[in-house]
């Protein structure tokens, strides 16, 4: 895969196949590794993901791109959940996150914690503890979501 068009020509051929299966596509991941190279495609739905999902949209995926014939080289389709700390990159990603605990990187290594409660053009919002974050995108090197995990209340 050279770039982004043709990560936009993938996406545009396995959207079908995932809208069937009710899975919504969150990224596209290219390791061209030699002798074959390792396609991975995230997808999550409402209520998760699961194994089976994955299963049956990987083979139905797979056939799909072999006779689209956009990746000329050999490589391996892996078809998986984002997980529970899944990286932020794109703006429908963001957009999906506000309300959910992020974690934030900003250029200098400077690393920020809150909930993302605002997705603007130029600058992501963040809340701690009652304090508003205003973040510059540009800024953002790196941004996923925070794992929240509920503890068991004691009795």
């Amino acid at each position: 895969m050279d770039d982004a068009v043709q990560a936009d020509q993938i996406e545009e051929v396995v959207m079908p196949v995932l809208r069937d299966h009710g899975l919504e596509l969150v990224d596209i991941e290219w390791r061209p590794l030699r002798p074959r190279g390792v396609l991975r495609l995230f997808v999550d739905k409402s209520g998760g993901v699961g194994i089976g999902d994955c299963e049956r949209a990987s083979r139905e995926i797979g056939d799909v791109l072999d006779a689209a014939a956009i990746i000329d080289a050999s490589y391996d389709l892996e078809v998986s959940s984002p997980g529970l700390e899944r990286v932020l990159r794109k703006e429908r990603e963001f957009r999906w996150a506000i309300g959910k605990r992020v974690r934030c990187w900003l250029a200098g290594g400077r690393e920020l914690r809150g909930r993302l409660v605002a997705v603007e053009a130029d600058q992501l919002v963040l809340e701690d503890d009652g304090d508003r974050v205003d973040l510059p995108r540009a800024g953002v090197t790196k941004a996923r979501l925070e794992a929240e995990v509920p503890w068991p209340r004691k009795a």
